[in-house]
């Protein structure tokens, strides 16, 4: 599964203002809306990010944040990616402020892709390069063809 396949005009947010941690991860579930069948879905995909945010902060570092759960709400991987305009504190592991923020959601049942698509997206965007890229991406097709591009790069044959 790519990650590109995940993303699209809705749930790609370029240029992105919130002015919290708790702001954030609404905005990058509420993009998920169109993906799920009910406002009941959303709220339980809401609720196990949170819970899973409560058990450790998932700012990563480098400025990159990967808030993710699993939930038996759904039954593929759903996701969503924000660009902030100005960096947020996350109460990342290395203490600075983020400005990529990657939502991964995924069903109960399936622990072993959730996982791959964590480090997919920890590989990806452990290049200094490819941070660097998405930094300056300006619009959400800018940002989609850039992970696209990235990934075809390293990961499709």
């Amino acid at each position: 599964m790519n990650l590109f396949s995940l993303l699209d005009q809705t749930t790609v947010l370029p240029n992105f203002a919130v002015g919290s941690k708790k702001e954030l991860i609404n905005a990058l579930v509420d993009a998920l809306e169109k993906k799920v069948e009910s406002k009941e879905q959303l709220e339980e995909i809401r609720k196990a990010v949170f819970e899973r945010e409560k058990i450790m902060s998932t700012g990563v570092g480098k400025g990159l944040a990967i808030p993710h759960a699993k939930t038996s709400s759904v039954e593929n991987n759903l996701a969503a990616f924000a660009l902030l305009d100005e960096p947020l504190d996350f109460d990342s592991i290395d203490g600075e402020p983020v400005r990529l923020v990657f939502l991964l959601v995924g069903p109960e049942s399936n622990n072993s892709q959730h996982i791959k698509l964590l480090s997919r997206i920890s590989r990806l965007m452990n290049s200094g390069s490819f941070r660097e890229t998405i930094l300056n991406c300006t619009s959400t097709d800018e940002i989609l063809n850039a992970f696209q591009g990235e990934e075809e790069k390293y990961f499709v044959s």
